[in-house]
C-alpha cells in the first residue's frame, strides 16, 4: 500500500519564499530553515534557490551561472562569451561538501556586459541579446548550460534535497532582500542538475509545484517569439511566458496573471459587460498562453515577488505578512518556522495573485 501511495503522490514539491519590500537584506539561513521543514514534499531529485540583491558590487552587469560537463565544453562556451560580452569578472561559484550532493559539474560564474558593437550589429536591446545568447548556448553548445542570467541576482540548484543544496552553495554567506526556494518531487521528468528549480531567464526566476498540462501549446507559442525549451521540464515554459508578457509585451502583472489563470468561460459570461469584454479579449488574443493543469508558482524579479495558483487551486499555497516582509509557502508551517507571529495569514483564492513589490526608491 505504501509503494502504491508513493507512486500516486500528487501533491509533492515544496515552495517557500519571502521578500522584504524595504530592501533589507538577510542571509540564506532563514530560507534554508523554511524549506527544510518541507523536506517530505521532495524526494532528493532536485532542490534550488533564487536570491535577489546578492551582487551589489556588479548591480548593472548580467550574472551568468553555468554548468559545464567538462573543460572542453567550457572552452567552447567561453569563446562565445568573449566574442559577445565584456567580462568584468569570472570564476568558480564557491561550494562546500554537503550531505546528499553527489558528483557536481563544473559550476562557473561570469559578470558580463554586452559589447556595444555587437548590439549594434544585431540591432537588439541588451536584454533581448542576452536572451538570444542564452538560448544559443543552451541549444548549440554540448555540455554547457546557462541556468541563471539576471542582474544582481542568481539561481543556485542541484540534484539533492533543498537544505543540502543550500549548504552546498554556502547560501548562509549571501545576503538578499528576496529568497525563493524549491524542493522537487519530479513525477514525469528527469532529475538532473539543470532540471532542478528555479528556472530563469534574465531577472525572472520561477519555482512550481504541479504540472503544466498545456505545456505543448505553451511551448509552441513561446517558440514563435524565439524562445527554446531545452530543460526537459514543463516549468521552463512558465519563465518564458512571464518574460514575454511582462517584459516584451509590457503588460501589467495583474493582466499577465489573468492570461495564465483566467476565469472559466461560464463565469466570464455572467460578468458585467466591460469586464466580460476584457476577459474575452484576453482569451482570444492570448489563448495559447493560458496555463492549464494544477499549479502553484512563485515568480521573482528584481522589484517584485509574485505567487499564483491555478484556476481550481489544485496545489496548496499560503501567504503571510510581517511588517515589510511578505511570505509565501506550500504550507503555513513553512512560514511560521521562520516567522512565528505574522501580522496576517491568508489562503489566496484561485487565480488571485499575491504580489510584493520593493518600496519606491529602493535600489534593486
Amino acid at each position: 500500500m505504501n509503494d502504491l501511495y508513493r507512486e500516486r503522490e500528487i501533491s509533492g514539491c515544496g515552495l517557500s519564499a519571502y521578500m522584504d519590500e524595504s530592501g533589507e537584506r538577510s542571509s540564506g539561513d532563514d530560507i534554508i530553515q523554511s524549506i527544510a521543514l518541507l523536506h517530505d514534499r521532495s524526494n532528493g531529485l532536485g532542490g534550488g534557490f533564487a536570491a535577489y540583491g546578492i551582487y551589489p558590487e556588479f548591480p548593472d552587469s548580467y550574472a551568468f551561472h553555468l554548468f559545464y560537463d567538462d573543460s572542453s565544453s567550457q572552452v567552447v562556451c567561453e569563446e562565445l562569451i568573449h566574442g559577445s560580452f565584456n567580462i568584468r569578472e569570472s570564476g568558480p561559484i564557491a561550494t562546500r561538501k554537503a550531505f546528499g550532493i553527489g558528483p557536481a559539474p563544473i559550476i562557473w560564474r561570469y559578470f558580463v556586459d554586452p559589447k556595444e558593437e555587437v548590439l549594434a550589429r544585431h540591432n537588439l536591446s541588451p536584454d533581448d541579446f542576452v536572451v538570444q545568447e542564452v538560448m544559443k548556448i543552451n541549444t548549440n553548445i554540448k555540455g554547457a548550460f546557462v541556468f541563471s542570467s539576471g542582474k544582481n541576482m542568481g539561481a543556485f540548484k542541484a540534484v539533492g534535497f533543498p537544505e543540502d543544496v543550500g549548504d552546498f552553495y554556502r547560501l548562509d554567506e549571501y545576503r538578499a532582500y528576496m529568497w525563493i526556494a524549491h524542493g522537487r518531487f519530479p513525477t514525469n521528468t528527469p532529475g538532473w542538475w539543470g532540471g532542478a528549480h528555479p528556472f530563469t531567464i534574465l531577472d525572472w526566476a520561477i519555482v512550481h509545484n504541479g504540472e503544466i498540462s498545456s505545456y505543448g501549446i505553451n511551448k509552441r507559442y513561446v517558440e514563435m517569439f524565439g524562445y527554446h525549451c531545452t530543460m526537459m521540464t514543463d516549468t521552463e515554459v512558465m519563465a518564458y511566458l512571464f518574460d514575454l508578457l511582462l517584459r516584451k509585451h509590457e503588460l501589467p502583472v495583474e493582466t499577465a496573471c489573468s492570461i495564465l489563470a483566467p476565469p472559466f468561460w461560464d463565469l466570464i459570461e455572467h460578468m458585467p459587460e466591460e469586464q466580460r469584454n476584457y476577459y474575452t479579449s484576453l482569451r482570444m488574443v492570448y489563448g495559447s498562453a493560458m496555463a492549464n493543469g494544477p499549479f502553484a508558482i512563485v515568480l521573482g524579479s528584481r522589484s517584485m515577488m509574485l505567487a499564483l495558483n491555478d484556476r481550481v487551486k489544485l496545489r496548496p499555497l499560503v501567504a503571510a505578512r510581517k511588517g515589510s516582509i511578505v511570505y509565501v509557502s506550500s504550507e503555513e508551517s513553512g512560514i511560521r518556522e521562520i516567522c512565528p507571529h505574522p501580522d496576517a495569514v491568508w489562503m489566496p483564492r484561485t487565480g488571485e495573485p499575491v504580489i510584493a513589490r520593493l518600496h519606491e526608491g529602493v535600489a534593486s
